[in-house]
């Protein structure tokens, strides 16, 4: 079995020392400093935070980019970059391509990406992200909440683990 790969999701718009970018790159060195791949859409705001925080904590990052070379370029903290000239479409192999996610704060498509991992059986954690529920359904039941990023790592880590 290859190494754990857990997903960060969330807002590209996020600036460098809000709330969300801190909790971003706390939880993307925690998840390096356990050996795990961290995954981001490879560009801004959450990404880079999260980018960032795996690299300072000697970690190994994967963007997965909606565009092609020429039209995406990942943060600078992407060791392997994935362009997939899919767009939005790439939250489907942002999902599929890891043990288990967590979503950092994030915007329609951080809505999207938890959705899907929520139809694909690929576990989610909410790190002061978006609130869900639906009349009728039990989302609330595949879904765990973090309260900081220790919480959100350890929760994933034991998630991933269960999911590899």
């Amino acid at each position: 079995m290859g190494k754990l790969v857990i997903g960060i999701f969330g807002g590209g718009n996020v600036t460098k020392g809000s709330g969300e970018w801190q909790a971003a790159h706390e939880t993307g060195r925690l998840l390096a400093e356990h050996g795990v791949v961290v995954l981001t859409g490879g560009l801004g705001g959450v990404m880079l935070a999260a980018s960032a925080g795996a690299k300072s904590g000697k970690g190994l990052t994967v963007g997965i980019l909606p565009g092609d070379r020429t039209t995406s370029a990942p943060n600078s903290y992407v060791d392997i970059a994935i362009y997939t000239g899919m767009g939005e479409a790439r939250n489907v192999l942002n999902v599929k391509s890891c043990n288990a996610a967590i979503a950092i704060g994030g915007e329609y498509g951080t809505l999207s990406e938890i959705a899907l991992a929520l139809k694909c059986r690929c576990p989610i954690i909410l790190f002061d992200s978006w609130n869900l529920s639906r009349k009728g359904m039990t989302v609330e039941n595949d879904i765990l909440i973090a309260k900081n990023a220790v919480d959100a790592v350890n929760l994933a880590l034991d998630a991933a683990s269960s999911n590899s």
